[in-house]
């Protein structure tokens, strides 16, 4: 499911495509600042967004074996809660029988 088909989702349950998309992008929007400020994002059920530091370190080039010097950096990581995890397993589950 991309952006497009999400808004379409949302839209189905809302009844209007304009409110669905000012709706999801102002959710992404809440979550890309907060989490860029260093903030947790935590939806219930859903799970949490957050910011986390990558220490500067040594990697090796996969071709030719030389190694690299990696700068330090910041990523932003998504942690699923419990009802999303038991939603994707029974989901996997269910496609594997068929």
């Amino acid at each position: 499911m991309n952006k497009k088909e999400l808004v379409d989702a949302i839209a189905d349950r809302v009844g209007d495509k304009k409110m669905a998309a000012e709706a999801v992008n102002a959710v992404l929007d809440a979550i890309q600042s907060a989490v860029a400020s260093g903030d947790k994002v935590s939806i219930t059920g859903f799970g949490a967004f957050e910011m986390v530091h990558k220490p500067a370190r040594t990697a090796r080039n996969p071709s030719t074996g030389a190694p690299i010097k990696v700068e330090e950096s910041w990523a932003p990581r998504f942690r699923p809660g419990a009802d999303f995890k038991e939603q994707v397993n029974a989901g996997g589950k269910a496609a594997k029988k068929k």
